[in-house]
């Protein structure tokens, strides 16, 4: 199959993109006085280089020291506090997708405004609305600071005492959902000579990663997939599924699905959407997914699910 020659050193990067898709940050969590769910999380922003391909080592600028940041997740109404420090050599930012006050944005100008090196800040806001969110840098020039790597995925599950069943198979802490395979995919590129093209695409950073390390799921598990586009340089970005269909849920801020039995879906950047398929009764075998945007394809975004019996 259509890939890259050799192998990314993940352990010398500190970045497995497999480990990746199903690590979730919840934070350090306490009670606040009126017995409400404080979360507190550690954010550091720094210089390094990554990566993203065999011998292709790309200059970023990170959060905790990958591309891309943390999963940050949370539960509906939990107060969630932020501890960011900027380590890099730039200034920088954390915005949030979500609602939160104007002081609180992350954005340069507005609020505390931009964070310069070596300085810190702490953002402090309740979790709403429930959603497949990100959070990214929103420092001057916008494209570069999220091009060269500053965003990561925020999950908000709904609270499942305000939405009941449907809502308690979005979270983590109910037997509705322990059945659930979680993935996070975050689809980003990279313009490794800096002409404002994208020489490296990807899922989760590195190359054609999971053509070479297929995912693998339990076919008789139902699958759910986080689903974030940050590609810069390019309007749209795209995920399409082979020999299945799925549901779709845009923003995941609705318990229905948007789009119910599709195989294809868009994204702009910025654009985040849950998907829940399911493998019960297909053959075991590699299905293949990937952008439908066949440069996209062809320059690493492409991998392909191992369905096995689990």
């Amino acid at each position: 199959a259509m890939t890259t020659v050799g192998e990314v050193d993940t352990i010398a990067m500190g970045f497995d993109p497999s480990a990746f898709l199903t690590a979730f940050d919840y934070g350090s969590v306490s009670r606040l006085p009126d017995g409400r769910t404080l979360r507190e999380y550690q954010i550091v922003a720094g210089d390094k280089e990554i990566e993203i391909a065999p011998g292709v080592v790309f200059p970023a600028w990170t959060y905790n020291g990958q591309v891309p940041g943390p999963t940050l997740r949370c539960t509906e109404g939990d107060r969630i506090r932020v501890h960011f420090t900027n380590a890099g050599t730039h200034p920088h930012t954390i915005h949030f997708h979500g609602i939160h006050s104007a002081f609180m944005d992350g954005v340069a100008g507005i609020g505390r405004g931009v964070i310069e090196p070596g300085e810190s800040f702490t953002y402090e806001f309740d979790a709403y609305p429930y959603g497949c969110h990100l959070y990214h840098c929103h420092a001057i020039p916008l494209k570069r600071h999220i091009h060269k790597g500053l965003y990561g995925a925020f999950i908000i599950d709904p609270d499942p005492e305000r939405h009941g069943e449907r809502a308690r198979s979005r979270h983590p802490d109910y037997p509705e959902s322990q059945n659930w395979q979680e993935l996070v995919m975050v689809m980003n590129a990279f313009d490794t000579n800096f002409d404002g093209e994208n020489e490296v695409y990807a899922i989760n950073t590195v190359a054609f990663h999971y053509m070479k390390h297929p995912i693998r799921v339990g076919r008789d598990r139902p699958i759910r997939i986080y689903l974030i586009n940050v590609t810069e340089f390019d309007p749209l970005n795209s995920f399409h599924l082979h020999g299945n269909f799925f549901d779709y849920y845009d923003h995941g801020t609705a318990l229905e699905p948007t789009l119910r039995t599709v195989d294809t879906i868009l994204q702009c950047q910025g654009q985040r959407g849950i998907l829940e398929m399911s493998f019960t009764g297909f053959e075991p075998g590699l299905y293949m997914f990937h952008a439908h945007q066949s440069e996209f394809v062809e320059l690493g975004w492409m991998g392909v699910f191992e369905v096995v019996d689990l």
